[in-house]
């Protein structure tokens, strides 16, 4: 008989790269968060409930996850439409829109964040145009939505993009031939098939969301109880050399967003299980 031949891989076997992948992720990933558990140690339970429930740090919590959740369905609904444009439409200046939906990505925070404030605020470019109708972005809880919507576009349309493209058009005209509507088409054709990727850049957009810093400290105003985020507390207690309160908030912070993105990828998880139980 024969000897099956094997075949020839570029990259090491199986146990070398499970052995570097694990050694990075350990260095890079586990070995830190670990490290902020095993400070909060250091405080008794009572001292760790007292320090991550004071009402300055729940309304902080408040603020971040509300607004990182509102901030992320925005870019759903648009980032879909986007990818969706430059998906399915030829124009001029689409390579241009394009390239500019990649800005967020290289554009550092810090710059992300003055002009923002710059263009929202009340004698800026738009905020001008909102100040006469009562409607203050800059310095609100507002500006925090607009930061975190500009901040995590990118990640809802580069993940539905590939899809959308691989989605062949006469699937939605042999919909529109046996009678759908546009609604159905969308409905029952095209979203089943984006649904996954939609979520999977929803929580990409919501993670980047809640541990974002530089662009929105600009334009948040930074008012305790009104517009500070959690990171800024985390910051805060660092600089006063509190870094067991500031590991504190940030293990309540890490935990609930494992909690929240878990939640958001048991969805996913539910809804191709239903999809493909439905096939």
């Amino acid at each position: 008989m024969a000897k099956k031949h094997k075949p020839h891989n570029v990259l090491p076997g199986f146990n070398l790269s499970l052995g570097y992948t694990l050694l990075y992720l350990s260095l890079i990933v586990l070995i830190p968060l670990s490290a902020a558990f095993l400070k909060t140690t250091e405080l008794s339970f009572a001292e760790f409930w007292h320090t991550v429930t004071t009402p300055r740090v729940i309304a902080s919590y408040k603020l971040t996850f509300g607004a990182s959740l509102f901030a992320a369905i925005i870019n759903a609904i648009f980032g879909l439409l986007t990818a969706w444009v430059l998906t399915r439409y030829t124009f001029p200046g689409k390579k241009l829109v394009d390239a500019l939906v990649d800005l967020p990505f290289a554009l550092p925070t810090a710059v992300a964040g003055i002009a923002l404030t710059a263009v929202y605020s009340a004698n800026g470019w738009i905020g001008s145009l909102l100040e006469p109708y009562g409607l203050k972005v800059a310095f609100t809880p507002l500006g925090v939505v607009v930061a975190l919507t500009f901040i995590g576009l990118p990640f809802v349309v580069r993940t539905v993009q590939p899809v959308l493209e691989d989605l062949e058009a006469e699937t939605e005209e042999a919909a529109a031939s046996l009678g759908a509507n546009r609604w159905q088409t969308f409905r029952r054709v095209i979203l089943p098939a984006l649904w996954p990727a939609l979520l999977t850049g929803f929580a990409l957009a919501f993670a980047r969301a809640v541990g974002e810093y530089g662009s929105v400290i600009f334009i948040a105003g930074n008012m305790p109880m009104v517009s500070e985020i959690t990171p800024l507390i985390i910051i805060t207690k660092l600089e006063q050399y509190d870094y067991t309160g500031a590991t504190a908030v940030a293990v309540v912070m890490l935990i609930l967003s494992f909690l929240l993105l878990f939640a958001i990828n048991g969805l996913q998880w539910w809804s191709s299980h239903r999809h493909s139980a439905s096939r």
